[in-house]
């Protein structure tokens, strides 16, 4: 029964039928009249919250109608809808069926154990991993939808050793996936986290194996927005960072630092490197474009970090179950400033923080500021560390002391950086061609004579004025026992 008791419907085997309650004069009872029938059989029925609306689901599609008269409003073709109910005001329809999957397309590949669908639009991409076996390598293909089928059908394939199981990452434009490969165990024993490989592999067929320049972990992989770059956070602690081009060529390396992780802004013109976890939490805020840095902050005991659209501002926050003291979270400026402030009260904890999710491009691209941001609550710059004192020697002046490590500095490895201008393929010729001419006029000029040793001269003028044939083979005899001695 309608909510206004105006409309009566009735399902019933094969038909339904709906209409309006009149009651008989005389008689203590309901009759129907009928003002439209629908024979098929019904799934779901249900009335508007006001009871100005009705809908069903036949089997065929969902269609809406006025109570009142019977006249049709919308028609949708939904003919697996087993639920309908409508919004409080009564202004959205929601519908619910049974999730159901079919097979388009099937690629025919053994032993495939893991793979990543690329973002965006179409044409779709799927990348595939099959580990290796019985001293057979792994590798990683790269497939377009549907083209799946045949020995020439893959867009790119990367075998590799040393892999137990992989991570793959696609950049935006999915144009290319970035391939970490690891182990469980490290056999030459240099680390408890195993052994790890990066490889790249572009849908033009391009692969590389990216060659890091320090041992150790990957720590973190990520691609920057614009698809034209990465960043690797990689090696022993200290820890480097590389940004690498899509040729796997180093562009830029931040030198070592405290850090495990990077964050590209959605823009991709800022790049934060921090270190989460068992690191102090410091922040190094840099300029992707100039490969300068802007701010140096610091978030202990930081378990989440995230951009907000805007590409101006972050929130870092300490949430359960990772930790469960001290929950709150902080919203800063780039720049390094703190803007706002929370923690929770004593006793509770807070288990998630999230930006409100924008569609890309909402926020343009701004200029990028180096001086902080007007705060109330100031910024928190990292304290520079110290080296450990014993407290016998805590009363006395600080010495220099060395150090376990000494930390790289940054280094642009961008052609002509270093002052240098980058030369064509011409130039580079007849800059060669000029230095050969030159070398070989050096080789071309006559040795100088080697200018005489006037004490060479008058010892030899001295030892031939001498003329006695005995005297002379006495002091022979004299110089070969004093070498005597001396050997």
């Amino acid at each position: 029964l309608s909510p206004q008791a105006a409309c009566l419907w009735t399902v019933g085997g094969s038909q339904s039928t709906w209409g309006e309650p009149t009651q008989t004069r005389g008689e203590h009872c309901v009759c129907v009249r009928v003002c439209g029938r629908d024979c098929r059989p019904s799934r779901c029925v249900t009335f508007s919250t006001d009871g100005t609306l009705f809908g069903w689901c036949n089997g065929q599609n969902v269609s809406i109608v006025n109570p009142s008269d019977g006249a049709v409003v919308s028609t949708f073709d939904l003919p697996k809808t087993a639920l309908l109910e409508f919004s409080p005001l009564n202004n959205i329809l929601v519908t619910w069926q049974l999730y159901t999957n079919s097979i388009a397309n099937k690629l025919h590949m053994q032993k495939v154990s893991d793979f990543a669908l690329s973002p965006g639009g179409q044409p779709s991409k799927v990348a595939v991993y099959v580990p290796g076996s019985k001293g057979a390598p792994s590798f990683v293909r790269l497939y377009q939808y549907p083209a799946f089928g045949g020995p020439t059908a893959a867009l790119a394939n990367k075998s590799f050793f040393k892999a137990d199981r992989v991570m793959m990452q696609w950049n935006k434009k999915a144009s290319a996936v970035l391939v970490t490969a690891s182990t469980e165990v490290d056999k030459t024993g240099a680390s408890y986290y195993g052994e790890q490989t990066l490889h790249y592999l572009g849908v033009n067929g391009e692969t590389a194996l990216v060659q890091l320049s320090k041992n150790g972990p990957i720590y973190d992989v990520a691609w920057s927005p614009s698809s034209t770059e990465f960043c690797v956070v990689y090696g022993f602690m200290p820890a480097k960072a590389t940004v690498f081009n899509l040729k796997c060529d180093p562009v830029y390396d931040f030198g070592t630092g405290p850090r495990n992780a990077a964050y590209y802004s959605p823009q991709g013109h800022i790049l934060i490197l921090a270190g989460f976890g068992n690191l102090r939490g410091q922040m190094e805020v840099w300029d992707v474009k100039n490969y300068k840095q802007v701010s140096k902050s610091q978030a202990p005991d930081a378990t989440h970090f995230s951009w907000c659209p805007d590409g101006e501002h972050i929130v870092t926050a300490t949430c359960s179950p990772r930790l469960r003291v001290s929950n709150g979270y902080k919203i800063w400026h780039y720049t390094g400033s703190v803007l706002q402030k929370w923690d929770v009260a004593a006793g509770s904890e807070l288990w998630e923080v999230r930006w409100q999710s924008l569609p890309d491009g909402s926020f343009p691209k701004r200029p990028i500021k180096y001086q902080a941001a007007p705060s109330q609550l100031g910024s928190t710059q990292a304290p520079p560390t110290q080296a450990y004192r014993p407290p016998a020697l805590r009363h006395l002046p600080a010495t220099p002391s060395s150090k376990l490590h000494e930390d790289e500095p940054p280094q642009d490895l961008r052609p002509g950086a270093s002052g240098e201008k980058s030369l064509s393929k011409s130039a580079l010729k007849n800059q060669r061609k000029r230095e050969a001419k030159k070398a070989a006029k050096q080789e071309a000029k006559p040795e100088p004579e080697p200018p005489t040793d006037p004490a060479a001269v008058s010892n030899s003028q001295s030892e031939a004025s001498i003329g006695d044939p005995e005297v002379e083979k006495k002091i022979k005899n004299l110089k070969k026992v004093k070498a005597g001695l001396f050997l």
